[in-house]
């Protein structure tokens, strides 16, 4: 069957994806109202979509399929795979992209798990209308084809982000060109003063003259009259 091209890149992509931890974008530029509404309403729609498709995989009976016993493990191998990415890879890679809305890597990564994806259930919706039911095939159709249609928005919005950033990449650069032909700016001349400024002549405070007790008048001696008179 022709799932068998695409099914080990959806076990890898899987892998990978529960594998690699969602990057914080606490450190990223702040990204512009228009890109965080674009960015939502994208995944929102991917977000329902492997809810649909995950409920019509679940209602897929292989083994009543008219078909080799072969066939119809493979087929349920694909199911089973594609109920694992639904679940397990893809909402990983959602968050990621949801907190890094311009980051390249991240968005490469969900588009390249979506590529995986789509072509895998195409294969089943495929092998469904040949073996299996009307009602299987109508489902699983319409799955592909709205996840064929976020991947086509995914795509698009790949390309617009590196344009954004090739621009950005031009303007630092001829900002960069433009600094390193500029001549440099001539040197700061610095003057150091080494000599010491004359000292103040301190002015002596005159002495006050000692202070002198004023002489005390002698007391005069009682005259005594002469013996005898």
């Amino acid at each position: 069957m022709n799932s068998l091209r695409f099914l080990p890149a959806l076990l890898v992509v899987s892998s990978l994806a529960a594998q690699v931890p969602s990057q914080s974008s606490n450190n990223a530029a702040p990204v512009s109202y228009a890109s965080m509404s674009q960015v939502n309403a994208m995944l929102g729609n991917l977000e329902q979509t492997a809810q649909n498709s995950v409920a019509d995989l679940n209602k897929l009976r292989v083994e009543k399929w008219k078909t080799d016993g072969n066939t119809k493990r493979q087929e349920q191998s694909d199911v089973e795979s594609l109920q694992r990415n639904l679940q397990n890879a893809l909402p990983g890679l959602v968050n990621e992209l949801r907190n890094a809305p311009e980051n390249m890597a991240a968005t490469f990564k969900l588009y390249h798990n979506l590529d995986a994806l789509h072509d895998v259930l195409r294969s089943v919706a495929e092998s469904a209308g040949a073996f299996g039911s009307k009602n299987e095939y109508q489902a699983l159709a319409a799955d592909a084809e709205k996840l064929d249609d976020v991947r086509r928005s995914l795509a698009d919005r790949m390309q617009s982000l590196a344009t954004s950033k090739e621009a950005e990449l031009v303007r630092l650069r001829t900002q960069l060109q433009a600094a390193m032909a500029a001549p440099p700016p001539p040197p700061k001349k610095i003057v150091v003063d080494d000599t010491e400024p004359p000292k103040k002549a301190t002015k002596k405070k005159p002495k006050k003259p000692a202070t002198t007790q004023p002489a005390q008048p002698a007391q005069q001696q009682t005259q005594q009259p002469p013996p005898g008179k």
